[in-house]
Protein backbone atom coordinates (compact mmCIF):
# COMPACT_ATOMS: atom_id res chain seq x y z
CA UNK A 1 0.00 0.00 0.00
CA UNK A 2 1.41 3.27 -0.89
CA UNK A 3 0.28 6.42 1.88
CA UNK A 4 0.66 9.96 1.30
CA UNK A 5 0.12 11.45 4.85
CA UNK A 6 -0.44 15.34 5.79
CA UNK A 7 -1.82 16.16 2.13
CA UNK A 8 -3.95 19.19 3.43
CA UNK A 9 -4.83 20.94 7.08
CA UNK A 10 -7.59 23.22 6.97
CA UNK A 11 -9.59 24.24 10.07
CA UNK A 12 -7.50 21.52 12.12
CA UNK A 13 -9.30 18.65 9.86
CA UNK A 14 -6.20 16.60 8.29
CA UNK A 15 -5.96 14.44 5.49
CA UNK A 16 -3.91 11.83 3.96
CA UNK A 17 -4.12 9.13 0.79
CA UNK A 18 -3.54 5.68 0.46
CA UNK A 19 -4.27 3.51 -2.32
CA UNK A 20 -2.89 -0.29 -3.46
CA UNK A 21 -4.08 -2.64 -5.93
CA UNK A 22 -7.41 -4.17 -5.74
CA UNK A 23 -10.19 -5.99 -8.12
CA UNK A 24 -12.85 -6.75 -5.99
CA UNK A 25 -15.12 -5.30 -2.98
CA UNK A 26 -13.53 -8.17 -1.09
CA UNK A 27 -9.70 -7.06 -1.97
CA UNK A 28 -11.11 -3.20 -1.66
CA UNK A 29 -11.80 -4.19 2.14
CA UNK A 30 -8.97 -5.95 2.61
CA UNK A 31 -6.69 -3.24 1.86
CA UNK A 32 -8.91 -1.34 3.97
CA UNK A 33 -8.35 -3.62 6.92
CA UNK A 34 -4.92 -3.42 6.27
CA UNK A 35 -5.09 0.46 6.63
CA UNK A 36 -6.99 0.72 9.42
CA UNK A 37 -4.98 -1.90 11.68
CA UNK A 38 -2.97 1.30 12.12
CA UNK A 39 -4.42 2.96 14.80
CA UNK A 40 -4.14 6.48 13.64
CA UNK A 41 -6.48 5.25 10.52
CA UNK A 42 -8.44 3.24 12.61
CA UNK A 43 -9.60 6.34 14.62
CA UNK A 44 -10.15 8.72 11.57
CA UNK A 45 -13.22 9.70 10.97
CA UNK A 46 -13.84 8.79 7.85
CA UNK A 47 -12.48 6.51 5.27
CA UNK A 48 -13.89 6.92 1.86
CA UNK A 49 -12.58 4.95 -0.83
CA UNK A 50 -13.45 3.96 -4.36
CA UNK A 51 -12.26 1.50 -6.79
CA UNK A 52 -12.57 1.39 -10.54
CA UNK A 53 -12.08 -2.54 -11.86
CA UNK A 54 -11.17 -3.56 -15.22
CA UNK A 55 -14.10 -5.80 -14.97
CA UNK A 56 -17.61 -5.70 -13.07
CA UNK A 57 -19.32 -2.26 -11.92
CA UNK A 58 -17.65 0.51 -9.91
CA UNK A 59 -17.33 0.87 -6.38
CA UNK A 60 -17.39 3.61 -3.75
CA UNK A 61 -17.80 4.01 -0.50
CA UNK A 62 -18.31 7.48 1.65
CA UNK A 63 -18.23 6.25 4.83
CA UNK A 64 -19.89 8.91 6.54
CA UNK A 65 -18.32 11.27 3.84
CA UNK A 66 -21.44 11.78 2.04
CA UNK A 67 -20.73 12.32 -1.59
CA UNK A 68 -16.82 11.91 -1.31
CA UNK A 69 -16.64 8.60 -2.69
CA UNK A 70 -18.50 9.75 -6.29
CA UNK A 71 -15.55 12.55 -6.33
CA UNK A 72 -12.81 10.14 -5.61
CA UNK A 73 -14.57 7.60 -8.78
CA UNK A 74 -14.62 10.40 -11.18
CA UNK A 75 -10.88 11.43 -10.67
CA UNK A 76 -9.84 7.60 -11.18
CA UNK A 77 -12.04 7.34 -14.12
CA UNK A 78 -10.54 10.65 -15.43
CA UNK A 79 -7.52 9.62 -15.08
CA UNK A 80 -8.33 5.63 -16.12
CA UNK A 81 -6.67 4.73 -12.87
CA UNK A 82 -7.96 0.49 -12.66
CA UNK A 83 -7.91 -2.05 -10.17
CA UNK A 84 -6.50 -0.13 -7.39
CA UNK A 85 -8.47 1.51 -4.54
CA UNK A 86 -7.61 4.88 -3.61
CA UNK A 87 -8.57 5.60 0.40
CA UNK A 88 -9.31 9.45 1.30
CA UNK A 89 -8.93 9.48 5.15
CA UNK A 90 -9.92 12.51 7.09
CA UNK A 91 -9.47 13.07 10.78
CA UNK A 92 -12.05 15.79 11.56
CA UNK A 93 -11.04 19.24 13.03
CA UNK A 94 -14.46 20.26 14.93
CA UNK A 95 -15.52 22.74 12.23
CA UNK A 96 -17.29 21.96 8.76
CA UNK A 97 -15.82 22.66 5.48
CA UNK A 98 -18.69 22.91 3.23
CA UNK A 99 -17.64 22.18 -0.80
CA UNK A 100 -14.49 22.74 0.46
CA UNK A 101 -14.13 18.85 1.76
CA UNK A 102 -14.32 17.77 -2.00
CA UNK A 103 -11.48 19.77 -2.94
CA UNK A 104 -9.70 18.70 -0.32
CA UNK A 105 -10.97 14.62 -1.62
CA UNK A 106 -9.62 15.95 -5.22
CA UNK A 107 -6.18 17.35 -3.56
CA UNK A 108 -5.19 14.07 -1.95
CA UNK A 109 -6.42 12.11 -5.29
CA UNK A 110 -4.27 14.11 -7.83
CA UNK A 111 -1.31 13.97 -4.92
CA UNK A 112 -1.62 10.08 -5.04
CA UNK A 113 -2.06 9.47 -9.08
CA UNK A 114 0.81 12.38 -9.33
CA UNK A 115 3.25 10.58 -7.19
CA UNK A 116 2.31 6.69 -7.77
CA UNK A 117 0.90 6.66 -11.17
CA UNK A 118 2.77 8.90 -12.91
Amino acid sequence: MEQLENVVTDRGSKYAVSGGPARTKAEADALLKELKRNKKYAKATHNTWALLPSEGEPLKNDDGESGAGMVILRMLERDDVRDTVVVVTRWYGGKHLGGDRFRHVQTCVRAWIDQFRA
